[in-house]
């Protein structure tokens, strides 16, 4: 073989390793808060508990939002979020959080939420006019 040929191969070894760990680094599993104490990094499923406090003063200090939430389990949980509050949040009919669990508290640095559809009424309209 050629010199061209073997540095070619070993760069394209290097780049496929290089693109392989950049994908599997960032993969997380599902799981519930009491999973998540085992210490890996996890997404946690859940809906916002209305009924407790949430904190986030601008202010102060903009990337950082606290809430409290119930995964799927049921079993509730602090929240803490290194980013700001997500706009309509309080509309949000589940929610799914990344990071890790830091004692009794969920460290998150990711948020995705489903918020209720804006057409769900419509739909409800369309569904009572035909039947």
């Amino acid at each position: 073989m050629s010199r061209n040929v073997i540095i070619g191969l070993v760069l394209l070894i290097a780049g496929g390793f290089i693109i392989y760990r950049s994908f599997s680094s960032d993969i997380t599993t599902y799981a519930t808060f009491g999973l998540a104490s085992q210490g890996s990094r996890v997404k946690v499923v859940g809906t916002l508990s209305k009924d407790k406090p949430m904190d986030y003063d601008p202010e102060k200090t903009h990337d950082l939002f606290s809430f409290h939430m119930k995964d799927s389990d049921g079993l509730e949980k602090k929240v803490v979020l290194h980013k700001p509050k997500p706009q309509d949040f309080e509309m949000s009919e589940q929610i799914v959080v990344t990071g890790t669990m830091r004692g009794d508290v969920f460290d998150a640095d990711e948020i995705l939420m489903k918020c209720p559809s804006k057409y769900k009424n419509e739909e409800i309209a369309v569904k009572e006019k035909k039947g």
